[in-house]
């Protein structure tokens, strides 16, 4: 199965926090970590039309972002990958 996000929507992989600080200290588990705000963009939507102004889609495919902590809705498909569809304007920055 494959998703084609619609409008301005975009998908979005999320990618793992580290596991070790700078320093090489390793962090414990899982427990209590807060869900990671960093994904890939997996597929871009055409964009939409605004009060007759084209809104322009600023991500692309392979793009890494960081996004609203609560945005979007998370969605697995049959292979158990997860993902999560968020509009364009939840997401906040580009990271290069």
């Amino acid at each position: 199965m494959k998703l084609v996000p619609l409008g301005d929507r975009v998908v979005l992989k999320a990618v793992a926090a580290e596991e070790t600080t700078k320093s090489g200290i390793i962090l414990a588990g899982a427990a209590g970590k807060e869900k990671p705000s960093q994904a890939d963009v997996v597929a871009v939507g055409p964009g939409i039309t605004s009060d007759g102004k084209e809104v322009k889609m600023e991500v692309k495919k392979g793009d890494r972002v960081i996004y609203q902590k609560y945005a979007g809705t998370e969605v697995k498909l049959d292979n158990d990958e997860e993902f999560i569809v968020v509009k364009q304007s939840d997401i906040l920055a580009i990271v290069k």
